[in-house]
């Protein structure tokens, strides 16, 4: 065992309850001292249902506590900056879930406080501690697919829209819709994988469509729900998009809702020697070739939870000064390349990077 790490959680809604706290409170390194969200009910029900820590309604009160040395920022998307800023500023180091900010501007201004105070500052791309996807990764560097030339994503289901009318579906909230909500992890396993190739243009095309007319937006559940039908939909429910990488070619279908019935979670990998389909949060096969047959492998290994290494590994960088593959300097790319896609489909034209 280490030294103690003292936590402060900030938000304590779903993401918060399913992945940080209890994978903090796992770790032996690890304490919560803090429980903080704007709806103080909700942090006074952590403590109670963790029996740690202290209630707190505004993150500015525990800005100054030389005890805190690290905090998840689980808020909605339009308080990632601020509030990763302000703790990077404090002297803590900082997990922020995905995405990074609402726009790229956001983001680079994060990685550019990072520099600035030398604090660890990760983002939630869970993915990048995810077995499957790491073997994936391995198998492209060992050469095992050839020339990896292209990869194709798609995020698409029937009628999924979170929270109708809500944070998910108010872009001044979330920044956007599909795309960087379920597309952000996509982008970002593609790109994991393919070894972050540097984007050279980007042309897509987003559409809201499904949600607009609230009232009348037929579906099975809802997470995030239930439907604020007096709210806002000004975010994309379903995405395309063409980047050229100086490395593979890349092309994604995302769709929160479309009539289609049929979901469609999956990411090829195309290599002119052999091909991966990944199912997203599960395994993979493997197609090629070998004496004039065709083969097709379907690997079997066991696994461990994401969320879980994710959080050991923002515990050790603090410890050990490693740099995760989470790290801003890495990820921000994903951002980058989330803006030009709002901003080709808004301008209707290819984007330059």
């Amino acid at each position: 065992m280490g030294k103690t790490i003292k936590v402060a959680v900030i938000g304590c809604g779903t993401i918060a309850r399913a992945a940080h706290i209890p994978n903090y409170l796992k770790h032996p390194d690890a304490e919560i001292k803090y429980f903080c969200d704007s709806d103080k009910k909700k942090a006074e029900q952590a403590v109670k249902d963790y029996e740690c820590g202290t209630a707190v309604e505004n993150y500015r009160d525990i800005l100054d506590d030389p005890e805190i040395d690290a905090v998840s920022v689980c808020t909605p998307n339009d308080a990632h900056a601020a509030i990763s800023i302000d703790f990077l500023r404090a002297g803590k180091h900082v997990l922020c879930e995905k995405p990074a900010a609402r726009t790229y501007a956001e983001a680079l201004e994060m990685q550019k406080v990072q520099h600035e105070t030398g604090k660890v500052l990760n983002i939630g791309v869970v993915n990048r501690f995810n077995k499957s996807v790491n073997m994936i990764k391995n198998l492209i560097e060992s050469g095992e697919l050839g020339e990896l030339y292209h990869i194709y994503a798609s995020f698409r289901a029937h009628r999924s829209i979170p929270g109708l009318g809500g944070a998910f579906t108010t872009k001044s909230i979330a920044g956007g819709g599909v795309l960087i909500d379920w597309g952000v992890h996509y982008l970002d396993i593609v790109m994991y994988c393919a070894g972050d190739p540097r984007p050279l243009t980007v042309s897509g095309q987003a559409y809201s469509k499904l949600g607009r007319d609230l009232p009348n937006y037929a579906y099975l559940n809802m997470w995030a729900g239930p439907p604020n039908y007096a709210g806002t939909y000004d975010v994309d429910d379903f995405v395309t998009a063409m980047i050229r990488t100086e490395g593979p070619g890349i092309t994604i279908n995302g769709a929160w809702a479309q009539n289609i019935g049929t979901p469609e979670t999956y990411i090829d990998f195309l290599g002119d020697k052999a091909g991966i389909r990944l199912q997203y949060g599960g395994d993979f096969t493997i197609y090629g070739a070998k004496d004039g047959a065709l083969l097709e492998t379907k690997p079997k290994y066991s696994t461990s939870d994401h969320f879980e290494n994710e959080i050991n590994g923002f515990l050790e960088c603090i410890q050990t000064g490693v740099k995760l593959p989470s790290h801003i300097d890495t990820v921000i790319v994903t951002s980058k390349m989330i803006q030009a896609i709002y901003d080709s489909s808004e301008q209707r034209r290819e984007i330059e990077l």
